[in-house]
């Protein structure tokens, strides 16, 4: 599971014209899912994001997580993260899970995060060709890889 998550001061999605979703201060995360991802990599993905202190405190250094910084996620689903590009201009995405897959491990992402985490998260539609805007804050933006970073931390 790979995640890039922006720090941002105001961020929305929209779909046919429609607001679906739609954060004052927080992180704008898109989530992208890969084939062999499991519940564990969306438990420390969840644990990653809402645990991230990259909002500043009094001194104005970064120190706060979401939480302390009365922030909020929106949470959009982004197969294209799993893209692969070593080979040749165009991508390969076979490594990104199967809908049937990746839409369910989304879901869960988003339920850890307020269940779990006590956040507020709005999400994107799944498969939906999306317009987001973003107002980046800092910017600030840190890339998450289940993969990679482990789950031990």
């Amino acid at each position: 599971m790979r995640a890039v998550v922006q720090r941002v001061r105001s961020a929305s999605v929209t779909v046919e014209d429609d607001v679906v979703g739609e954060i004052g201060t927080g992180f704008l995360v898109l989530l992208g899912v890969a084939t062999g991802d499991g519940d564990e990599d969306g438990t420390w993905m969840a644990r990653k994001i809402a645990g991230l202190r990259v909002f500043p405190d009094e001194a104005g250094r970064m120190n706060l997580d979401l939480a302390a910084a009365a922030g909020e996620v929106l949470l959009v689903s982004q197969f294209t993260l799993q893209a692969d590009c070593r080979r040749g201009n165009r991508p390969s995405f076979i490594a990104a899970a199967a809908p049937e897959i990746a839409a369910p491990a989304v879901d869960r992402v988003a339920t850890l995060l307020r269940d779990r985490h006590g956040l507020r998260v709005e999400t994107g539609r799944f498969g939906a060709s999306m317009a987001v805007r973003l107002l980046n804050d800092g910017p600030v933006t840190i890339v998450l890889d289940s993969t990679v970073d482990g789950h031990d931390s």
